[in-house]
């Protein structure tokens, strides 16, 4: 068994300890590198402060309390320091930086977002409605069988539904995901006393196959007008204003008899195309006009599966697909390219500062 240290060997050990704490005060190491080379000698794993320590076991009894609190006194001197010298090394490099910088140079541009076609163009829509007093109004997207179709005069016997492919929700066959936004406007008339003026601009489904041209999913803005004495001359000024808000002041329109189940009599709204001013090309297949929209009067039947007075009130609606809208307005020939999330193409909407 080792024996205790007499005193003077044990102040020879105490005398080391002190040096080790004046050594630590007088450090002034002043790179990265300098400061990480004192923490390794007093803080490393491989610290000098270790042996020393280690020498408490041949301390005598008397002395020992006095040498552990030197040691973490010496220990604790030099975690201080180390602390003391990253802020002023920290404080040096900001500084340092800080006088690098041109304040004159003029500053790092900042990379705009572009807001989605998609979006654009139905915006510019709603403002020119709102402008003749429409109203928008919104409503779920996942809708019963009632509101989708029904009130919209197409029973489940009517062979207008098989116009539209529908996609079902799984176990139901009365949820679905609507496949226009005329549902909008069943539930505006059951819930609202004419005058109505609304229009109704939203995500549509539909089980079709993607190409070019279409796709499974779309959006419309469809618009609807109920009031005493509201004419078919009421919808199409209503649609030359809108023609001629959107396209260019020079614009016609021309309306050609169709088929709506909710409509009656229903109509086809051409405008005069814009892009070769209708003298013929490759958007309007060379005959001067372009089919936009889809419009007509309310069914008397549809007003009153809503509760409407059909004696009382009469209303005009139309409808169009806001792809088609910006795909003429942006010369684009993919619908697809609309969905894709393609960074390349949607930087081309990028406004211009």
């Amino acid at each position: 068994m080792p024996t205790k240290l007499n005193f003077f060997m044990a102040q020879e050990i105490f005398a080391k300890v002190r040096q080790v704490i004046q050594d630590i005060e007088q450090a002034a190491p002043k790179t990265k590198e300098e400061i990480e080379q004192f923490r390794l000698t007093y803080l490393g794993t491989k610290n000098i402060l270790k042996p020393l320590m280690g020498e408490i076991r041949n301390i005598a009894n008397e002395l020992k309390k006095d040498f552990g609190q030197l040691v973490n006194e010496a220990k604790q001197a030099a975690e201080a320091k180390f602390e003391q010298l990253q802020e002023t090394l920290e404080a040096s490099d900001s500084g340092a930086a800080a006088a690098d910088i041109d304040l004159t140079a003029p500053a790092e541009p900042i990379e705009l977002g572009s807001r989605h076609p998609i979006a654009t163009t139905m915006e510019r829509i709603i403002r020119i409605f709102e402008r003749i007093g429409f109203v928008v109004a919104d409503d779920r997207e996942i809708e019963d069988d009632w509101h989708n179709f029904t009130a919209m005069n197409t029973p489940e016997d009517h062979p207008a539904r098989d116009m539209q492919d529908t996609y079902y929700l799984k176990n139901s066959a009365e949820l679905l995901l609507r496949t226009h936004t005329s549902s909008v406007q069943a539930r505006v008339m059951t819930h609202q006393k004419p005058p109505v003026r609304i229009i109704a601009p939203g995500r549509v489904y539909r089980n079709e196959t993607i190409s070019a041209r279409s796709h499974a999913q779309f959006h419309q803005v469809e618009g609807l007008y109920v009031d005493e004495n509201v004419s078919f001359a009421d919808l199409k000024q209503t649609l030359l204003y809108f023609a001629k808000e959107m396209y260019g002041a020079d614009v016609s329109i021309r309306l050609r008899p169709s088929f709506f189940p909710f409509t009656e009599p229903s109509a086809e709204m051409d405008v005069s195309c814009f892009i070769c001013n209708a003298k013929g090309c490759n958007v309007c297949k060379y005959s001067g006009w372009v089919e936009v929209l889809g419009c007509g009067m309310v069914d008397p039947q549809v007003l009153e599966n809503c509760g409407i007075d059909s004696e009382k009130y009469t209303g005009f609606a139309f409808g169009m697909g806001i792809e088609r809208q910006a795909m003429m307005l942006y010369g684009i020939n993919d619908i697809r390219l609309f969905f894709e999330n393609d960074v390349r193409f949607l930087k081309q909407f990028t406004p211009v500062i």
